[in-house]
């Protein structure tokens, strides 16, 4: 038997000498010191032998084993340690390198031309208020003045998700929300995306944005919204803008007006951006309807207000030079990059 333990130190110091890996040391140590181990089947084997001799070649034996844990302890760090060096010398880094260039990002269109209406009225003491786009047919329609029988509550117009639920066609809701929880007076834009069925070409798309702007306080006339509206546009298109305002008809505002700017292009000369007119209508304006000031029980005797709204895509298209709005929604980093 002693014979035997020699045989296995020997095949341990033989085999541990040739490792060269962890994988390697880890299956000499199965191999001679796991369950079904040399080692293991020696120790199982003392059962058979005399009393006398039992005590003695366990000593003998706890010895070698004791002697191929050892070499296995110090093959195993020597093998670790190897693996390190050799993962620390494929993942070595030349500081002295340059680095690579980390390419900047750029604001989308829209988004620059909501930052910048935005700093524009708020510079005139406007605050931001917001709504949701899912939006209730009360306040998308009815609190608007926008009656039953308006056509842009067909559903050939409007994203309606339920009977009393729709994806909101404009950011006007927000004037009847901001209008119950605020008591004027008020001075407010909501920016924000609204939804409707268009199918898209080169001046539609179902999803836009737009900011809508709503003022109430006693003596508001429309020699305010004039004044804001036209202060609005020279510092969105230079000081030589002029405006003009054309009547028109919204449910939500009487009375009500177009906006048109002089062409910043041509100057009012005439040119493809004006279609040879001179100018370029921008926005929908008026002066608040009662009925919509009533919605917030606000006191229509005291209080008076006017609201407008502008699309966010045609500024921007307008201002860029941008003769299809569907290039704004296709992430293409081509065009987007132009922006910075």
């Amino acid at each position: 038997m002693q014979n035997q333990l020699s045989k296995i130190l020997e095949e341990a110091k033989e085999r541990l000498a040739s490792a060269v890996s962890v994988d390697d040391t880890e299956e000499i140590r199965v191999r001679m010191l796991g369950k079904k181990g040399q080692m293991t089947e020696v120790l199982r084997s003392m059962k058979d032998m005399a009393p006398e001799d039992r005590k003695t070649f366990g000593q003998e034996a706890n010895q070698v084993r004791a002697q191929i844990e050892s070499m296995l302890r110090d093959k195993m760090e020597e093998m670790r340690a190897k693996a390190q060096n050799m993962k620390f010398e494929a993942e070595r880094i030349d500081v002295t390198e340059p680095g690579r260039k980390t390419a900047l990002g750029s604001k989308h269109p829209i988004t620059i031309t909501i930052d910048e209406i935005s700093k524009i009225f708020m510079s005139m003491g406007f605050s931001i208020a917001e709504g949701p786009e899912v939006e209730t047919v009360f306040y998308n329609f009815d609190a608007l003045n926008a009656g039953p029988n308006h056509p842009a509550r067909d559903m050939t117009d409007t994203f309606y998700i339920t009977e009393d639920t729709l994806l909101r066609t404009q950011t006007s809701p927000v004037q009847a929300r901001t209008l119950e929880k605020t008591n004027p007076p008020i001075r407010v834009i909501s920016p924000g995306r609204c939804f409707r069925c268009d199918t898209p070409d080169a001046t539609h798309s179902p999803m836009f944005h737009q900011v809508e702007g709503l003022v109430v306080d006693e003596g508001i006339t429309m020699a305010d919204l004039k004044g804001v509206l036209d202060k609005f546009a020279k510092q969105m298109f230079g000081a030589d803008a002029r405006t003009k305002f054309r009547p028109h008809h919204f449910p939500f505002t009487e009375p009500s007006a177009e906006m048109d700017v002089s062409c910043f292009k041509c100057g009012g000369k005439g040119c493809k951006v004006c279609k040879g007119s001179g100018w370029i209508e921008i926005l929908g304006c008026g002066m608040v309807h009662p009925s919509v000031l009533e919605v917030g029980d606000v006191d229509t005797e005291k209080y008076t207000g006017f609201a407008f709204g502008m699309g966010v895509e045609r500024i921007a298209m307008l201002k860029y030079e941008i003769d299809d709005i569907r290039l704004l929604y296709e992430n293409d980093m081509r065009f987007i990059g132009q922006f910075k």
